[in-house]
């Protein structure tokens, strides 16, 4: 391979890959005891390559759409075959696939229990309303409610706390 086109040999501490990828160093350890990363040692220090790197930002993105660390780990370990990428870009594709598929069926699961609670909500203040209006829950609370999940806050805000 032409030296123009070799990735330099720049390494990373452990502290710097936690910063770029938002990672705690107790998540690259347990990578490292899982056999996905195998980072150089310097005494007690862990040295990171750019592979090392490459198969981190991998594991990660894998973890981010629900990959198991099982189906990562086949997918990296095609990476030194010598055919250009092709096996591993076919496992990752497989891989995908059926993840999309999974996902696409959760989402209409989730879609369905939204509408069966809609449906139960409507039923519960039709009911509260013929018999006990005053234990129906306030516009305010509602809107206190959603104002907490948009500042970030996702514990339930009730009335009067």
């Amino acid at each position: 391979m032409p030296t123009e086109l070799r990735r330099p040999e720049r390494t990373f501490t452990i502290r710097q890959l936690c910063l770029e990828f938002r990672a705690t160093p107790r998540a690259l350890r347990f990578y490292e005891d899982k056999g996905l990363l195998a980072p150089a040692r310097q005494g007690l220090n862990r040295v990171y390559s750019y592979k090392d790197r490459a198969r981190l930002q991998l594991i990660l993105r894998g973890k981010r759409v629900g990959l198991s660390l099982a189906e990562i780990r086949e997918i990296l370990d095609l990476y030194d075959k010598q055919d250009g990428g092709a096996a591993q870009n076919a496992k990752a594709l497989r891989k995908f696939r059926e993840r999309i598929v999974a996902l696409e069926q959760q989402r209409e699961d989730i879609e369905h229990a939204i509408d069966i609670l809609h449906k139960s909500c409507a039923n519960l203040e039709e009911m509260l309303a013929a018999s006990r209006p005053d234990l129906l829950p306030k516009a305010e609370d509602y809107d206190k409610v959603l104002r907490a999940r948009v500042d970030g806050h996702h514990e339930l805000v009730t009335a009067g706390k």
